[in-house]
């Protein structure tokens, strides 16, 4: 944990008054009433005004790093969380918010001086000692514990920090669950750097994103050390604490190290895919590119660990019942399509899912399943009144249908069209192109679409208006 002073006793030197907040019971702050070196800051807006998340996020910063110090006790389910958030100021900022449900905030700073804090609801504000100039690069640091809960999402799903019937944990946080386990700016369009160190009792295993830098044991306990040196969402970032089974021995065919880790219950039923991890990864460099991360693997959680799988970089979650061929293609296709790639906004989300979809049916259509076009008629074939038709994957009407089976299924139908439209060999030059310009980065719906008619050399006008944003099913497929 943290080992710097709790508290500065010292006066500021451009004056402060000592006062107790409500909010966190028994944090003693210093409130600066002035010295605010010429900056008029204005507070940062709660919330980035995503059309379907609309709390999510904070405006006025962005997060260039986070460094995550987290003790985990198991049996009693306590949490103890350090974040330090270096960010740079997008304004002149007075205040900034951060997003974080659940848990007690025992003290806050922004460039090593206390900062003034406020609870409402799921988010955090924090006021630093002097405002902030436009430009500035700043740290903030938060210390917190508590018992880290479970969020039940819109659709009824839950992620957060979810515990399994065997006592492992798991950290998931898509779309919002993240903020169940530390402060952040929790929206996609904000992507950043993360170190994240975990202890738990020995014999517990911690998996998270990147690389594993150290794993030290003392007095019982193992602190397990994680770095990831690309930008990550905070959506996707994971904790998975319990006896995984580590195997972290194998490499790629492009030499991409694989780290998998496997819950011992599971291992039996899952080994065999688990073993074709390499020759999915291959598969997908060839139709996708060069793979975008510096690992990859996956971890196999026990049964009903979660309500789905999830792809979380470097190495996707997939639960016992979840877990077969198909989805590990879809959730690694998902480094490319939504972890390299990420959306700029929560309703550009069939950008990810859509391509991964279509990963399912490529990799059918190359491994003597059906072919692509078969599948696209099957899936047409379904009456009007069919789930897929609902609304236009680019469209979710509510947070509720961000996963809904449009955004998959007949953001997959999109993907196809765009293939019909403009022949094979321009296809994949045209998607390999896409990842690779906008590698590590965010991209909304009218990037793609303004990107495919560039690289097709004329607007693809009846695949939009008709396939991606079209209302019920089209006429003719």
């Amino acid at each position: 944990m943290d080992k710097r002073p709790e508290r500065r006793t010292a006066s500021h030197p451009c004056g402060a008054r000592r006062t107790r907040l409500a909010v966190v019971p028994l944090l003693t702050v210093l409130v600066i009433t002035s010295c605010t070196g010429g900056v008029n800051g204005t507070p940062g807006s709660s919330g980035t005004r995503d059309p379907l998340f609309p709390k999510l996020g904070s405006d006025g910063y962005d997060v260039q790093h986070y460094s995550l110090e987290l003790d985990y006790d198991p049996a009693s389910g306590h949490l103890k969380g350090g974040a330090t958030i270096v960010a740079r100021a997008t304004k002149n900022l007075s205040a900034f918010a951060l997003d974080f449900a659940g848990m007690d905030v025992e003290g806050a700073t922004v460039d090593d001086e206390p900062a003034a804090v406020n609870r409402a609801g799921d988010e955090l504000t924090l006021r630093p000692h002097r405002d902030l100039a436009r430009g500035e690069t700043f740290t903030a640091y938060v210390r917190y514990s508590g018992s880290p809960k479970t969020i039940t999402d819109l659709d009824g799903s839950e992620e957060g920090w979810l515990k399994s019937p065997n006592g492992s944990v798991l950290a998931l946080g898509e779309p919002t669950g993240s903020m169940a386990w530390f402060p952040s700016n929790n929206h996609p369009s904000d992507k950043a750097t993360y170190d994240i160190k975990v202890t738990v009792p020995n014999g517990q295993q911690v998996v998270s994103n990147g690389e594993l830098v150290s794993k030290l044991s003392k007095g019982g306990r193992s602190t397990f050390s994680w770095r990831v040196k690309e930008p990550m969402a905070t959506y996707l970032a994971t904790v998975a604490i319990g006896p995984y089974e580590i195997d972290d021995k194998g490499t790629t065919k492009s030499g991409i190290p694989i780290y998998n880790a496997v819950d011992p219950g599971v291992k039996k039923q899952t080994a065999g895919v688990v073993a074709r991890l390499p020759e999915i990864i291959a598969w997908e460099e060839l139709n996708f590119g060069p793979y975008p991360f510096s690992s990859t693997g996956v971890v196999v959680a026990p049964e009903k660990a979660s309500g789905y799988a999830l792809e979380t970089q470097n190495r996707p979650v997939i639960p016992l019942d979840h877990f077969d061929l198909s989805t590990l293609v879809h959730e690694l296709a998902h480094q490319w399509f939504g972890d390299s790639v990420t959306p700029a906004v929560w309703r550009d989300m069939w950008l990810n899912e859509g391509f991964a979809q279509y990963s399912e049916w490529l990799w059918a259509e190359d491994h003597g399943g059906l072919s692509a076009q078969q599948q696209f008629e099957e899936e047409y074939a379904k009456g009007d009144g069919d789930e897929i038709w609902a609304f236009p994957p680019a469209e979710p009407p509510t947070a509720a249908e961000v996963s809904a089976r449009p955004v998959y299924v007949r953001g997959a139908m999109v993907v196809h069209k765009i293939r019909e439209a403009v022949g094979d060999e321009k296809f994949y030059t045209l998607v390999q192109d896409w990842v690779r310009t906008h590698r590590h980065a965010n991209a909304s719906t009218e990037d793609f679409t303004r990107f495919v008619d560039e690289k097709a050399g004329h607007k693809l006008s009846a695949v939009w208006d008709t396939w991606l944003y079209g209302d019920g099913k089209p006429d003719s497929p």
